[in-house]
This record gives structure tokens, C-alpha cells and sequence, in this order.
């Protein structure tokens, strides 16, 4: 049986602009390679496809260089999506970009008004419940507005505290089915899991951390073997993708894409 939260038939991706060297970090690192990181992202894009998936891949947005991680504009659920309210100001504007897009795919689009702030990076969506950790970019009144939509679709909300110094809930997390979580051993340690069966990262690797389950693949992180190997050895068919520019602004495999069943 799949799950809404594992398994999709649409997902919504945006090319990165030649602006995206201007994107935000917490460490300068260097400025990505905008031709390398097309190359990830075709292959990217083509790895969602080739699950059966159909794909949105929209325009970059120059005046936003952070706008190819459109994970953070909204979080889609089988009864809708809710389009969130960035805490970095100058993501902001994405989220009037995307919501024209999601409208032509549900009915049902509600808003966080604010004055709260939420991000997608911080929701992790499992099928029964949704864990949401407060960030730097998700502060506790734009969860409670969040938990207020949930609960009319009922939906159950979790409220965890992201680990200082981690960008977001899900930059130390991802799910790999509807009972397993891939963890670092910092995230799990806060108690966010009690519940689930937790893979930890083999140390060293808590970087791939961010993956995303999508249909029957495992988008992966390229570059850690260690990690390959334990999800391969449990069963995970896995499509490893060069994060290497992506990882230079703070981003990640889920950060890359909205993933959805829209309703007929």
C-alpha cells in the first residue's frame, strides 16, 4: 500500500537563475557553479520522472536567488496546500510566485497571514502525524497557525525544537517510509522520533542527511558511501544526486521540489 506521504504523481521544481551565486548561507563556503548545478538538477528532474512522476519544472526567478528551493513556499497535503511565510525577508516574494501554480492544482489553498513565520524545510510530513521543528526561519506563532489549518483537516501537529546551529528540522532528517526515519543522532536524540524505527547516519555522513523518498527511490546526497550502503543493505533502491552546489546554500535533495497528489 503507498502513502501520500511517500508516494506522488506530480512534483513542482524551479531552474536556478544566474542569481543564485547571491543565495543565502549561514558560512560562506564559495559561490556554487551555476553550470554544475544545472547539470544535478537535470539529473534530478529526470530521476523524479523516470518514477512515473509528472513534473512542473518552472522559470528561475533572478530577483529571488534562493527561489530553486521551493520546498520552503508551501506545504502540500492530500486535502490542500498551505502556501507558508518564509523567515529569511528576502524569500518572502516566492511565496506570491508559487501560489498562482498551486492553484491550478488544489481547490483548496490556504495561507499563514502571519505575523508568524514558517517554512517548509521545517515540516516533515509522515502520513500520521506532521512534525514541525522551530527554526531560526519557524517561530512558535507561525506553527500555531499552521496546527489551526491542520486541525480543521485533521491532521495532527508535533511541535519539536530544531537543534541550535541547524537550519532547518529537515536538514537533519528525512523519511524514508511511513515507520522509518533517517536521522542524525543529534536530531533524535531531542526525542522526535519516539515512535518510528530511526536510522542514524554513519558518522562522518550526518550531511546526507536530507534525502527524499519519492515513489519508490531514495534521492540521496551524493558522495557518501557509508550511508548508500547502510540503505541499500536495508532494502532502499537509492539514486545518489550531486549535491555539491546546493549544499553551499545550506539546501538539500527535499529543498529542491514540492511533491504532491493533487485531488482529481
Amino acid at each position: 500500500m503507498t502513502s501520500p506521504a511517500t508516494h506522488f504523481s506530480h512534483a513542482i521544481s524551479r531552474r536556478p537563475g544566474a542569481s543564485v551565486t547571491a543565495g543565502l548561507r549561514a558560512e560562506d563556503r564559495g559561490a556554487p557553479d551555476r553550470a554544475r548545478m544545472m547539470a544535478a538538477h537535470d539529473a534530478y528532474i529526470a530521476t523524479l520522472r523516470s518514477t512515473g512522476a509528472e513534473v512542473t519544472v518552472l522559470e528561475a526567478l533572478e530577483e529571488y536567488p534562493d527561489a530553486l528551493f521551493v520546498e520552503d513556499t508551501a506545504l502540500c497535503l492530500p486535502e490542500g496546500a498551505i502556501m507558508m511565510r518564509p523567515g529569511a525577508p528576502s524569500r518572502m516574494g516566492e511565496v506570491a510566485q508559487m501560489r498562482p501554480v498551486l492553484a491550478t492544482l488544489f481547490a483548496d489553498l490556504r495561507d499563514i497571514a502571519g505575523p508568524g513565520h514558517i517554512e517548509g524545510g521545517d515540516i516533515l510530513y509522515t502520513g500520521r502525524e506532521v512534525l514541525v521543528g522551530r527554526s531560526a526561519r519557524t517561530d512558535a506563532a507561525g506553527v500555531a497557525e499552521l496546527r489551526a489549518i491542520l486541525d480543521e483537516w485533521g491532521h495532527a501537529l508535533r511541535e519539536l525544537q530544531t537543534p541550535e546551529g541547524v537550519l532547518h528540522f529537515k536538514t537533519d532528517c528525512s523519511l524514508l517510509d511511513p515507520e522509518t526515519i533517517l536521522s542524525t543522532r543529534l536530531l533524535d536524540s531531542e526525542g522526535c522520533f519516539d515512535g518510528y524505527r530511526v536510522l542514524h547516519l554513519p558518522e562522518g555522513e550526518e550531511a546526507a542527511a536530507n534525502a527524499i523518498r519519492f515513489n519508490d527511490v531514495v534521492l540521496l546526497p551524493d558522495g557518501f558511501p557509508k550511508t548508500a550502503e547502510m540503505l541499500t543493505r536495508e532494502g532502499y533502491a537509492i539514486r545518489p544526486i550531486d549535491n555539491t552546489d546546493c549544499a553551499l546554500l545550506d539546501g538539500g535533495m527535499s529543498c529542491l521540489s514540492l511533491r504532491l497528489n493533487p485531488a482529481p
